[in-house]
């Protein structure tokens, strides 16, 4: 009898179908609606692109230029569709080329799965050809990192890293698989998605006496502040902060990364705060009795001098990650919560109310600003600004465009100049400050929006750094539009050299290639402005082109950005113009 049920068992054992660990990773991705895969192949990883060559149906897999290019374009993507971003590079110099967009992702919160292939499991720790400890080298730029050595391992590490990179304060992270376990055979299986991790708790439960003290302050205060941040944006919190800053008359500011999360023609809008931020908003800083932080972690750009933050004000912080509560700046009251939870159960429990003379006072200081500094840069006839170029832009687009910047002074300029009138259309490298991030990050955000305008704005330097992306744009014809903002020089670091280094240009100008033939190179249409009077009609030839277009304008060499908050001074010591000797 157990001979028989044996025969049997090995009948049945034969019939069943097997499935490579590859195409098992593939079904995985399928199972957790993957669109798109930004990925370059390898040795440790070609199994996998095997069986990516059958999934042509299922999986769109955009070939890039530089596997820092393929993080950047799914770091774009995810930031703009509030999905995972995906990303498949092979193991050694792979892997590590990913390790700038890990450490991008990892302080900007962007929801990012890498999977790279390894060495065989056997050959790990010998130095074998391509092998680096993957593991180890992006265990600090991860939220969470795993090797799988086997083929039966696979599903439940992908389970499990699509729901730790999406959920709480999401994150980037990565699965290295072994080239053994990408080819050994298993059983077909049932992907079983991933609710919770037993030491993982990342959604906090709402604290209803936090609110209410919360609430209490804010009740009471007569000069409230709300300052907002990207955690707004990734809760999908936007509607309810513009009912509760309506409702409570409250005056709101944005963090660079929390630009777009209320409407920049609001009312209650008062613009954006830090280094390079408006007046208003940084010198009220130190004015406000209550500050509302909702979903910012309180950096070192939003501060200045935390010995001179908002000393004066009672301070309410609002984030999901409790990590940055008490880190920077120690609240009144902390309300470690998600921050839609969070707006909606304060919206009962606070008083209808105005603040009209207090608003005024935000944008009696704008106008100063205005005065000082914006007329003249956008009205300037002199010579070309960037600032007259992104005011411009966000005129002719209406503000609904995504714009995607790079690092540098073009960054700071689109900051305060373009008009973010939706949700997840300002598209940045906030923390790392990673020059090259928008190249590959916009024709991410486009792969992911087709139907938006997407706009990178780039400095000339940064753009060199990943300019090799074009090639990717070219080859699935990614109808993104690049404008450059070309100064010859590394700007931002130039103009601390000229305020602070008595003007010693160490090795920022640069000599520059023909951009117009680069583009025209990689059969993108291009043009250049060197004169204010063919800006407009660039410009709109840009915007309405339905394929990708590459826009060069020479912008003056030498120009600053203000308002400045010069290091270790606090944000109310934020300067307009370059001091008097």
């Amino acid at each position: 009898m157990d001979a028989l049920l044996t025969k049997a068992e090995e009948k049945k054992t034969a019939t069943k179908k097997m499935i490579s660990g590859s195409e098992a990773l593939l079904r995985c991705l399928v199972e957790e609606k993957v669109q798109h895969i930004f990925g370059y192949p390898g040795g440790a990883i070609m199994p996998v692109y095997d069986a990516l060559y059958h999934y042509a149906d299922k999986l769109n897999h955009l070939l890039v230029r530089h596997e820092q290019g393929a993080i950047h374009a799914a770091q774009g993507y995810a930031r703009v569709s509030g999905k995972t971003g995906v990303v498949f590079a092979t193991s050694g110099p792979g892997a590590t080329n990913l390790v700038t967009g890990l450490a991008d992702a990892l302080i900007d919160s962007t929801p990012v799965v890498c999977i790279t292939g390894q060495v065989f499991a056997h050959l790990l720790g010998t130095d074998a050809f391509q092998e680096t400890d993957v593991i180890n080298t992006t265990l600090p730029v991860t939220k969470w990192n795993v090797q799988v050595t086997e083929a039966k391992d696979i599903a439940p590490a992908v389970a499990k890293a699509f729901y730790i990179a999406a959920s709480g304060r999401p994150g980037p992270v990565l699965v290295d698989i072994t080239k053994n376990a990408q080819n050994e055979l298993i059983e077909e299986f049932q992907y079983e998605h991933c609710h919770a991790v037993r030491t993982y708790k990342p959604k906090p439960v709402l604290q209803p006496s936090q609110v209410e003290a919360a609430a209490a302050l804010i009740n009471q205060a007569k000069k409230p502040y709300i300052l907002v941040g990207q955690g707004v944006l990734l809760s999908g919190a936007s509607h309810e902060l513009i009912s509760f800053s309506e409702k409570t008359g409250i005056p709101v500011a944005s963090t660079l990364l929390g630009l777009g999360a209320f409407p920049a023609d609001h009312p209650n809008y008062v613009g954006y705060l830090g280094m390079h931020g408006n007046y208003g908003p940084n010198v009220n800083t130190n004015e406000c009795d209550v500050l509302i932080a909702i979903g910012m972690r309180f950096d070192d750009r939003v501060t200045g001098n935390v010995s001179k933050y908002a000393k004066q004000a009672k301070v309410i912080h609002i984030d999901i990650d409790k990590a940055e509560i008490n880190k920077i700046i120690t609240p009144t009251v902390a309300v470690h919560a998600d921050a839609r939870e969070a707006l909606t159960a304060l919206m009962p429990l606070c008083s209808a109310n105005s603040h009209p003379e207090w608003i005024a006072s935000f944008h009696k200081l704008n106008q100063e600003e205005f005065e000082k500094i914006v007329e003249k840069e956008i009205k300037n006839t002199a010579s070309l600004k960037m600032a007259e170029v992104i005011y411009l832009l966000s005129q002719l687009t209406q503000g609904e465009a995504v714009v995607v910047t790079d690092v540098g002074q073009h960054q700071m300029v689109t900051s305060r100049y373009y008009q973010y009138k939706n949700p997840r259309s300002n598209i940045t490298s906030g923390g790392a400050g990673t020059m090259g991030f928008a190249l590959p990050a916009a024709l991410g955000a486009k792969v992911a929006m087709p139907q938006k305008q997407v706009v990178a704005v780039i400095g000339d330097g940064g753009y060199q750094m990943t300019v090799q992306e074009l090639g990717t744009i070219m080859q699935y014809n990614i109808p993104v539009k690049i404008l450059v903002l070309n100064n010859n020089f590394l700007g931002m670091v130039r103009q601390w050299q000229q305020l602070f280094h008595g003007k010693r240009y160490s090795f920022t100008e640069m000599q520059n290639p023909d951009f117009v033939k680069i583009a025209e190179a990689y059969r993108i249409p291009a043009a250049k402005v060197t004169e204010q009077k063919n800006l407009e009609a660039e410009l709109k030839k840009m915007l309405a082109a339905e394929t990708s277009y590459f826009l060069e304008v020479v912008v003056e060499k030498e120009d600053n950005v203000f308002p400045m908050v010069p290091a270790g001074a606090g944000v109310a010591e934020v300067i307009l113009e370059i001091p008097k000797s």
